[in-house]
């Protein structure tokens, strides 16, 4: 099967959050589009399906902060910890750790906090009539976000977060042991403190809202493919089009969002990223019967608790192993213990476990560029945690790019060229 480029036919590889978002956008700038992914779009394979389901407008600081090298050797002790290593990756994931750690530097984290909340802040902008357009305005639930504490000086380890989160213009609220109660009763008393960012919001299902989002593409027009992208076509040296299972397909754009794969494609385009699958554990209790409203994340124990339409989501951990070992869900288990007594009523007789692959850069925020030698291709991924907090907008940028206009924010700190040597 071939198809040929007809003036403004784009290609867009991967049907995740980012790429159906992107889809969309291309779709209201008159692209035709064909969408690449052997995952149907919100099913369990994609890294979309299984994240805590936050959209964040918020969300501006970087996993790398000042002091966290300090906490690492801990945390890979703790097999409950986390962060987990499987030793026979660790050679292969050792120069991403390395990256990861010096963007942990205060100079680094204040610039990588401006470019997280560049793109962020205009999550509802970018979300809301999308959302609405597809008849899914439910599916944001704007309930805020609450970090909890079991000691009443606990947020005075997360002053320097704030201070950054309020010189961004994010609400930052301190609470009480009965502040928290008030506000969130379905949680224990082990709390003392807490810090609340009351413009927050929540999806109650990541996989259904990208569901909902491919079949507003499909609506529009767009193919949705269900086969992987093996490699590219050149057209005089440069990338005209994409290789599948099924054969050729030429286009105009060519959109890379295939999350944790982009990797490996964009070193085939001549590209080399800095690149790791974060990979993320989580865990389904349909019938915990919580009561839990709002997001919560345990700032001891790292690990989130959201509410969805399916129950309660547990999730967190970060495991580096690669693309291809099986997972490991004594990792996803370790979620259900670590939150025995969060809650005043809890029942976790019903546990559905899911792991997958979060796209990571070693500075927390997205590759939002051109390919250095193919002008056809623009890249998008490398969310790593974000990707449903900034999946409309990215969508919004890289229609604008792909049409020749300029887009909302300035898009220098998501450069390939910040991975050079000289910028460590």
């Amino acid at each position: 099967m071939s198809s040929v480029a007809t003036g403004k036919h784009a290609i867009v590889i991967g049907a995740g959050i980012i790429g159906v978002c992107t889809a969309n956008a291309l779709l209201d700038k008159g692209f035709t589009v064909d969408v690449f992914d052997p995952a149907a779009p919100g099913s369990p394979d994609q890294c979309s399906y299984g994240n805590a389901g936050g959209i964040c407008p918020g969300s501006c600081l970087p996993n790398a902060m000042p002091g966290l090298l300090k906490n690492v050797p801990e945390w890979l002790l703790d097999p409950q910890g986390p962060l987990f290593i499987r030793l026979s990756y660790l050679p292969h994931a050792l120069p991403w750790l390395m990256r990861f750690v010096l963007a942990g530097r205060k100079s680094r984290v204040e610039k990588i906090s401006q470019a997280m909340n560049d793109l962020h802040r205009l999550s509802y902008e970018a979300y809301e009539p999308l959302m609405a357009e597809a008849g899914c305005l439910d599916l944001l639930q704007k309930r805020g976000q609450l970090f909890v504490f079991e000691d009443r000086k606990g947020p005075e380890g997360s002053a320097y977060g704030v201070r950054l989160r309020r010189s961004h213009g994010v609400k930052v609220e301190t609470l009480s042991a009965r502040d928290i109660q008030d506000l969130e009763p379905a949680l224990s008393a082990q709390f003392k403190s807490a810090l609340y960012l009351p413009d927050q919001g929540q999806c109650p299902n990541p996989g259904r809202l990208v569901e909902k989002l491919a079949e507003l593409a499909q609506r529009k027009g767009a193919t949705f493919h269900r086969e992987p992208v093996n490699g590219f076509m050149y057209e005089m040296g440069e990338a005209s089009g994409v290789i599948t299972p099924s054969g050729n397909h030429a286009a105009d754009r060519i959109v890379l969002a295939a999350g944790a794969w982009s990797g490996d494609l964009a070193r085939q385009l001549g590209d080399r990223i800095p690149f790791e699958t974060e990979r993320g554990y989580h865990v389904m209790l349909p019938q915990a019967d919580t009561g839990l409203k709002i997001q919560t994340i345990s700032a001891d124990r790292k690990f989130v608790a959201s509410p969805m339409e399916a129950g309660l989501r547990l999730a967190g951990t970060v495991e580096f192993a690669g693309l291809k070992e099986p997972p490991n869900y004594a990792r996803a288990d370790s979620l259900v213990h670590l939150a025995q007594g969060m809650f005043k009523r809890f029942e976790p007789s019903e546990v559905h476990r899911w792991m997958g692959h979060r796209p990571g850069t070693p500075d927390s925020i997205p590759v939002i560029d051109t390919a250095k030698r193919h002008a056809r291709v623009t890249y998008a991924f490398g969310h790593g945690h974000q990707g449903l907090i900034g999946g409309a907008v990215t969508g919004r940028i890289v229609a604008d790019m792909s049409a020749g206009l300029r887009p909302a924010i300035d898009l220098s700190p998501f450069r390939l060229d910040r991975f050079g040597l000289r910028n460590l």
